[in-house]
C-alpha cells in the first residue's frame, strides 16, 4: 500500500510541478533554480512535454491498477445487468 501512497504523492507533485510551470509560460515567463526569467518571443509549442508526461502518468496508473479498475469495471456492468433485467 505504501508503494500507491508515494506514487501518489510524486503524481500530485508532478502535477503541482506541471501547473507552475504553465502558468509561467502563459506570462512568457520561465521559471528556473535561480528565479524567473521571462523570454521574449513565442513558447505555444512548449506544452508538449507537459501533454506527453501525463499521458505517460495515466498509462502507468492504468497498469499498476489493472486488476482494481477491471474489478470495478466488471461489478459496475453486473449491477446494470441485474437492474435492466428488472424493467
Amino acid at each position: 500500500m505504501n508503494l500507491y501512497v508515494s506514487l501518489l504523492m510524486m503524481i500530485r507533485d508532478l502535477a503541482e510541478k506541471i501547473m507552475r510551470r504553465t502558468e509561467a509560460r502563459i506570462n512568457n515567463c520561465l521559471i528556473g533554480k535561480r528565479g524567473r526569467y521571462c523570454l521574449a518571443g513565442d513558447n505555444r509549442g512548449m506544452g508538449t512535454v507537459e501533454v506527453i508526461l501525463i499521458i505517460v502518468v495515466l498509462v502507468g496508473l492504468v497498469i499498476i491498477f489493472k486488476t482494481q479498475i477491471t474489478s470495478i469495471v466488471n461489478s459496475l456492468f453486473e449491477k446494470i445487468t441485474a437492474q435492466t433485467s428488472r424493467v
